[in-house]
């Protein structure tokens, strides 16, 4: 199984303490750019993680092609975003999925809050719109026992 999820924040507190026990996931990707090329970045974000959890680094164009060798195929796999658009980018490069979870996008100027923990862009909406399209199911929680909300306008 795998866990798509958008949040700006990418690996913290939610991710170890509520993600990983209710997707059983033995594996958290991290796809971003800035990320991928950072190595101080990623020890501090593997410093959060338990041992028993792998982690990997990856930037978006190469998601796709790096799942194989960065899961092992072997137990679920959480896969972190840290905007719409990343994941409309790695869609795009042919990285397959059914679901996204939306738990995090800070508010900003020009934004319009539609929850406690998301706001959006007129750009966020768009590729929203597009994930729909697609077939692929939007599911907004910040936590797992949250309500699920599937609807964004």
């Amino acid at each position: 199984m795998m866990w798509v999820r958008i949040d700006n924040r990418l690996v913290h507190g939610q991710i170890i303490e509520t993600w990983l026990p209710y997707t059983h996931a033995k594996h958290i990707i991290v796809a971003n750019d800035a990320v991928a090329g950072d190595d101080l970045q990623q020890q501090i974000m593997s410093l959060a993680i338990p041992q028993s959890v792998s982690c990997s680094f990856c930037s978006v164009e190469d998601l796709n092609e790096k799942i194989p060798a960065m899961t092992s195929g072997n137990g679920s796999t959480i896969i972190l975003f840290s905007s719409c658009a990343d994941v409309r980018r790695a869609l795009d490069s042919g990285f397959r999925f059914d679901t996204v979870n939306i738990g995090n996008i800070h508010y900003g100027p020009g934004k319009k809050q539609i929850s406690p923990s998301v706001a959006l862009s007129s750009d966020d909406e768009s590729c929203l719109h597009y994930f729909k399209g697609q077939g692929i199911e939007l599911d907004f929680r910040c936590v797992p026992n949250d309500p699920v909300q599937v609807r964004f306008l």
